[in-house]
């Protein structure tokens, strides 16, 4: 099984949400984030001052899936989140050794 993190554009949730659920992931965790990469932040002005915003609003998604299901999801994330500009975000993806699910104790695929 593997994890994958997805940091992406908030205004892009709606579609890679939609795009996942076609592919009938059963579920996911989604955590508004804040954080920057490359760009360091931006510069914004608010009347007639110049500041810098160091941390920009993001949402990380995360999904725990067999790992035969790994090429598709990403593929999927990328084609809806992507606009071209700089900060659409990254995608991390982890071996994940076990899963239980609490209530039932099922493990492993059947956990997910």
């Amino acid at each position: 099984m593997k994890k994958i993190e997805a940091v992406i554009q908030p205004f892009k949730l709606e579609p890679v949400k939609e795009a996942l659920h076609k592919l009938s992931i059963q579920g996911m965790t989604v955590t508004e984030v804040k954080g920057f990469g490359r760009q360091k932040g931006i510069r914004e002005v608010y009347r007639g001052m110049e500041y810098q915003v160091d941390f920009l609003p993001k949402v990380k998604i995360e999904v725990v899936l067999p790992d035969d299901k790994v090429e598709i999801i990403t593929k999927a994330i990328i084609e809806q989140a992507r606009t071209g500009r700089i900060g659409d975000g990254k995608i991390f993806v982890y071996p994940v050794s076990e899963v239980i699910r609490i209530r039932t104790g099922e493990t492993g695929d059947a956990a997910v």
